[in-house]
Order: structure tokens, then C-alpha cells, then sequence
């Protein structure tokens, strides 16, 4: 579907782009650029917003411990100030010479289109120019014990700049950021002002140093990717919507741009792609693009597909690919692997979940035993030390219902929907609480989240089933006939559930936590009658591969 010519082009070929534009969907870029004034109307997704607040936050705390440091080495560009005295103040202080720059925006250019600010800009005193430093909400590292076998990454103290192999850290990829600076050098070098060092840097979520990146072969990437992205925003290259992970959150999948008097208004990007059954429906991201360079643009394409695997696939056995889109057809939500279902049981069962809040900790550890709920929380605003203590009578009480099991010669299994989250936070706390009563050493959190009595339903349903329409708890559970009591039930509420019910926002709504404890029951009972229509009624309701042809 080609895009239709705005209302007025003029004002496209005029655009400007930041470089959060060059890192996600080059259709809802067009369709922002076209329809500024219905997205003014749209309530922005909470999730999104406690993420934008949290970020500003964090860059705020960063801002004044910095400069509380060395209060002469900087310069603050008055963040209330308008953009061009912002500009204007960001380009008199690099013209001075100054050591440190926070919150600086370079100058808008009208030729290229390209705009953007910059946390920190440093002077490179060695060799002349600027290094641009971003300071971002997530982490851009992770510990590690020293290897000399592993690559390490060059790193900067917070506070003073050495950059020098750190072996303490591995590398989170995050080519967002790598786009942001080459953006950033991109805006210094057309003053003259980019340090030759062809460097930039990034302060991640846990901030205590800096991560240096080497620019040299991210530029040309750069160059091209912004080539495409601005020729987009100016109207001057057609796009069509595709399913991707950013659907979720888009206010264009469900909504198209509505009140705008034209013959050319276009439909939701959801209605869209179901009229065209794009392929993307049940093989989205770059799975559709693969598909798309075979000639397949349809569901009814794929599901059709006789002929040899394509030798580029890269993402799982291709006759799966083909039986996703004949059970889609076919409207079946699930398709056995196997001729027999099977998850692991045990004498003793416990179900587990865990809420957290963004980065700064786990503040609910829900248990379901014997039907019985029981949750372990702290509404101490996080972080806050008290949920060691609610981690710490958590993980006591999962140790003694194992060890009695043990001892009284019954097995025992603890279950969970997904464990990247629980691994997670069950190391990050025994970490960050390490020495107190109750909390467990990193060797024994291993220890158990490796062995076999640490069950994973996701994997169980991953290594069992075909899900055309998605593997999440929410997905699956209502097949095995579950349903969450709240409506509205879902990861990126909850954060807002949170936020009320520990008062964020001044006042504290009790009927939150009960909100939040209602959610979490249903979760770990969701991963309870799972399990057992698994081991019960899930062979005679599900088709299997051959039901399909394959």
C-alpha cells in the first residue's frame, strides 16, 4: 500500500528528525508525520508515560550528583528556556571551551532535518571537539567475573574521563544508543566541533561508569538508515504497515487517522493487514520480511507454501512457519507438536510470580500452595530496603516447603510463566541484599533455578505447542479455560495499579493493592490450571501437526 500525498507536502519536505525516530516502524513514522494533530488527541499508554517519567527522573538524579561534583567544570542549559536559546546557549558554551556541558541541543538543520539534544557534551582536551554522552534508563552493562578469554569493553570512570578496558563488565547491546550518538557526532561535526576520537558515550541504569562506544563502523549504517528515515517523514518514500513488537503500544494499530477530511484516510494498521491477511499477522518483525522476499505476502500464501525451505530462514523449522499460518486459517489458538502432552508433576506444587516495578525492584512474590495464596510484599515505595525482608521470608518459605517435602520423601516442583523475570530479580536481590537474614547467596539462588524442580511453563508450552497467536500467560491460559478476574489486567497497568496504591503521586489508593493482589493470584492460578489441563484434557482438545499436513 503506497502512501498517499499529504495535504501539504511542503511542510514534510521540511520535517525534522530526532534520532528516536531511526529505531523502530517506518509506517507509524509517516503516519506521526502526516497526523501530528490526532495523536494530540490520544491518551498515551501508561506504561509509556511511568517510563518517560522514570527516565527523567533518573537523568535529573545523574545531573546533580555530577555537577554537585565539580560544579566548575559545567555548564547547564536552562532546560525551560525555548529551543532556540537553548540552542543558542548549547553553542556559546561549546564556543567557550567548556569542560562539560549538560542538557546542551544543537541547532536544528533545515537542510538535513536532522534535530537532537544531548545529555552531556565533554570536551575532548587531547585532541580538540566534543564527545557526546547520553544518559539512558536502561542498562547498557552487565557484571561479570574477569575472563582474560572475553572482549572487553572500554569504560570511563563517572567523574573523571579514562577510558580503559573494563574486565568487570560484558556488553548489553542497545543499537538505539548507537544511533543516538552517531546522530549526535553527525550534528558536532557540521561545527567542527566532533572530537576526532570518533567516540561517544553512554550512562546506563545502574550508573557507575561510563560506557564508550566506538562510532567508526556505526556511521555508515547511520548515514543510510537516516537517508531512509527522513526521506519517510518527508513523504518522499511509500510505506505499509507490518506487525512488529512496537504494535502492542501504537496507537495506529487500532486506530487509523480518524477526522481527517480526505478520500485517502486510511484504516487502523490492525484492519489493514486483517483485510489483506498480511503475513506478518503470524510471522511478524523479520520473520514477514524473510517471507516477503519469497514472494509471500498473504497468510493463504504461506499456509500454501509445498515447494523447499527457503535457505535464508533463520528463525525456527519453516514447516512450523507454514502449519502457524494453516491453524490461523483454521482459527485454532494452539497445534500440538506431539502425539502426548506432558509437564512435569510433583507430590508438592507451588506456583509463582512476581511483580516489579520497572528497574527498581521486585515488591511481590505471589505463591499459590494447596490452593492457598500467599504473597510476600513490601509497599514501602521501591527501592527500599524492606524488600529484602519481604525477598528474604519469600524465599525462606519456598526453602522450607522444599526441605519438608524432602523430608517427608515427596517430590516437590516450584512453577513459574516465563522465568527470564523471577531469574532475574531472584539474582538481582540476593545480590543487592547479600549478608541478611534470610536472603540466599548467588550460588544458591543457581542452584536452584537449575535444577529440575524449578519448572517453567513457558518453555513447556514453547517445546509442546504451535501458538499463532502468542505464547504469553494471556494468551494461553484462556485455552486451558482461565480468565482474570480484572479487565484490565496486564503488565503495563499494573505500573500504574502501583503507583497508586503506594502513593507516587502523594496519595496512597488501598484499593490498588488489593488490585494488585487480585492480579497476582490470578497469575500463579493461570499457571495452576495450565498445568493440569496439560496433563489432563489438552491432547483430545488440541490438533496436532498432522491435523495440518505435516
Amino acid at each position: 500500500m503506497r502512501s498517499p500525498v499529504p495535504a501539504s507536502a511542503a511542510d514534510f519536505r521540511t520535517a525534522f528528525l530526532d534520532a528516536r525516530s531511526l529505531i523502530g516502524c517506518r509506517h507509524r513514522l509517516r503516519l506521526d508525520a502526516e497526523n501530528p494533530g490526532v495523536l494530540a488527541e490520544v491518551r498515551e499508554d501508561p506504561g509509556v508515560q511511568q517510563r518517560r517519567e522514570a527516565a527523567t527522573a533518573h537523568r535529573i538524579r545523574i545531573r546533580d550528583e555530577l555537577v554537585a561534583a565539580a560544579p566548575a567544570d559545567w555548564v547547564v542549559i536552562d532546560p525551560q528556556s525555548r529551543g532556540a536559546a537553548r540552542a543558542a546557549a548549547t553553542m556559546a558554551a561549546i564556543e567557550a571551551g567548556a569542560p562539560r556541558i549538560w542538557g546542551g541541543l544543537l541547532p536544528a538543520e533545515a537542510d538535513t532535518g536532522r534535530r537532537g539534544g544531548v545529555e552531556i557534551l565533554l570536551r575532548d582536551d587531547d585532541r580538540g571537539g566534543y564527545i557526546p554522552i547520553i544518559v539512558v534508563n536502561h542498562k547498557v552493562t552487565d557484571p561479570r567475573r574477569p575472563d582474560p578469554a572475553d572482549f572487553h569493553p572500554l569504560t570511563s570512570d563517572l567523574f573523571r574521563w579514562q577510558p580503559r578496558r573494563d574486565k568487570h563488565v560484558k556488553l548489553r547491546p542497545q543499537p538505539r544508543d548507537q544511533q543516538r550518538l552517531a546522530h549526535l557526532y553527525r550534528m558536532l561535526q557540521r561545527y567542527g566541533m566532533a572530537s576526532p576520537a570518533l567516540i561517544g558515550g553512554a550512562i546506563g541504569l545502574v550508573s557507575d561508569r561510563i560506557l564508550v562506544h566506538d562510532l567508526t563502523n556505526v556511521l555508515a549504517d547511520y548515514d543510510l538508515r537516516y537517508a531512509d528515515r527522513i526521506a519517510v517523514v518527508r513523504g518522499e518514500l511509500p510505506t505499509q504497515p507490518s506487525k512488529v513488537p512496537e504494535c502492542r503500544q501504537c496507537p495506529w494499530w487500532v486506530r487509523g487517522p480518524a477526522g481527517r477530511q480526505s478520500e485517502t484516510a486510511e484504516p487502523s494498521c490492525e484492519a489493514t493487514l486483517a483485510q489483506m491477511r498480511d503475513v506478518s499477522l503470524v510471522a511478524p518483525g523479520s520473520r514477514a520480511d524473510v517471507l516477503r522476499l519469497h514472494g509471500i505476502e498473504t497468510v493463504d500464501e504461506l499456509a500454501a507454501w509445498e515447494g523447499e525451505d527457503p535457505d535464508d530462514w533463520q528463525h525456527g523449522p519453516f514447516a512450523e512457519t507454514v502449519v502457524t499460518a494453516r491453524a490461523w486459517i483454521d482459527g485454532a489458538p494452539l497445534v500440538r507438536r506431539f502425539e502426548r502432552v506432558s509437564v512435569r508433576r510433583a507430590d508438592v506444587e507451588i506456583d509463582v510470580d512476581l511483580e516489579s516495578y520497572q528497574e527498581d525492584g521486585a515488591y511481590l512474590w505471589g505463591t499459590l500452595l494447596d490452593d492457598v495464596y500467599r504473597p510476600f510484599v513490601t509497599w514501602d515505595p521501591l527501592p527500599t530496603e524492606d524488600e529484602g525482608r519481604s525477598f528474604a521470608e519469600f524465599w525462606t518459605w519456598l526453602m522450607e516447603r522444599r526441605a519438608d517435602a524432602h523430608a517427608r520423601g515427596k517430590t516437590f516442583a516450584a512453577y513459574c510463566y516465563s522465568r527470564t523475570a523471577e531469574d532475574k530479580w531472584l539474582y538481582e536481590s540476593a545480590r543487592r541484599f547479600a549478608g541478611r537474614p534470610g536472603v540466599p547467596t548467588h550460588e544458591q539462588v543457581r542452584a536452584f533455578v537449575d535444577s529440575k524442580e524449578w519448572v517453567d511453563m513457558f518453555q513447556a508450552v514453547t517445546e509442546q505447542f504451535i501458538c499463532p497467536n502468542g505464547k504469553g500467560l494471556k494468551k494461553i491460559a484462556p485455552v486451558a479455560g482461565f480468565g482474570w478476574r480484572d479487565p484490565e489486567a496486564g503488565g503495563e497497568a499494573s505500573m500504574g495499579w502501583y503507583r497508586r496504591a503506594v502513593g507516587y503521586d502523594d496519595v496512597i489508593d488501598m484499593s490498588q493493592r488489593t488490585r494488585l493482589f487480585v492480579y497476582n493470584e490470578d497469575d500463579v492460578r493461570a499457571t495452576q490450571v495450565l498445568r493440569d489441563w496439560m496433563s489432563t484434557r489438552a491432547v483430545a482438545e488440541v490438533p496436532s501437526l498432522a491435523d495440518f499436513g505435516r
